[in-house]
């Protein structure tokens, strides 16, 4: 009986393990691609385009299958992937209540973090990120002159912000954590994850706070927006990067994503893409989208 037993175990494993194995061929079988997002600077805009959105649905056709968008957001993205809510904490990755998963990819901007790559897999980089520090036009604050070396202009950025509210929003890439403003005798200001982040912006202009964090791709839309409102100060971190964030069961999938971005990389289509939705970028970091 116990060896019965044993053997039906097995059996049930395996079962389960190929019931719940959903990757390229599972995507192609049934027709539709999911794509996790949210409205989000331009890559999700929310009103059915975004550069995001394009690439996904450019992805689908390169598949052969139908696109479909699946709205989630920054407290739900992790679990509506892979079936498990995740978060980031004082001790690192933090693993929370299952869930029903509902998508194939999240691509809307997702920062790539220490902890996020314990819970996805990532593609190759599509965007150039960071975080900086933005201030409302009349703020006392100036915006640094750049040395060239980015750990300095990051300690001279932080050296402006004690006694300073600052917005930030826990286990995003404007996590105050990730970042050591704890350090910084800064009055740290934390949000929702509820909020929208282009709510940020709007916030420091009503006087709710003197500064907010804000990553590199929302900035230059703000600045696009409000222009002559808000100033940027500094960056608070490191040149950081974006991609699109996959299954750790999903290695085909992830792979032939990685095929069709470099397709489009050589072809145009993708600078084409990041021009109609973020010119500015190009001006700040060109050397990204060059294709040697």
């Amino acid at each position: 009986m116990l060896k019965l037993s044993s053997q039906l175990i097995i059996i049930i494993l395996i079962f389960s393990s190929s019931l719940f194995s959903y990757d390229l061929k599972e995507i192609k079988q049934k027709g539709e691609l999911r794509h996790l997002g949210m409205p989000y600077a331009n890559f999700v805009t929310g009103s059915g385009d975004g550069l995001s959105v394009e690439v996904m649905k450019g992805f689908a056709k390169h598949l052969n299958v139908n696109y479909k968008f699946v709205p989630s957001n920054l407290e739900k993205f992790f679990g509506d992937l892979t079936g498990q809510h995740a978060k980031n904490s004082e001790n690192g990755l933090k693993l929370l209540d299952n869930t029903p998963i509902i998508g194939d990819v999240i691509a809307s901007g997702l920062t790539i973090l220490n902890w996020r790559e314990e819970v996805v897999n990532f593609s190759k980089p599509t965007f150039p990120s960071g975080v900086w520090l933005i201030a409302r036009a009349e703020s006392k604050l100036n915006p640094i002159k750049p040395s060239g070396d980015i750990q300095k202009d990051i300690k001279q950025v932080k050296s402006f912000i004690k006694d300073k509210t600052v917005l930030a929003i826990e286990d995003t890439c404007l996590d105050p954590r990730l970042y050591n403003l704890k350090n910084t005798n800064a009055k740290i200001l934390l949000q929702s994850k509820e909020i929208k982040l282009n709510e940020l912006v709007p916030a420091i202009m009503s006087r709710k706070a003197e500064t907010t964090l804000l990553d590199v791709p929302d900035a230059l839309v703000a600045l696009e927006k409000w222009p002559g409102l808000i100033k940027v100060i500094g960056p608070i971190s490191k040149k950081q990067n974006m991609a699109v964030g996959f299954r750790k069961d999903s290695p085909e999938l992830l792979k032939e994503f990685n095929i069709y971005l470099e397709k489009i990389k050589k072809d145009g289509t993708y600078n084409d893409l990041v021009k109609k939705y973020y010119p500015d970028i190009f001006y700040y970091y060109g050397d990204f989208f060059k294709n040697d």
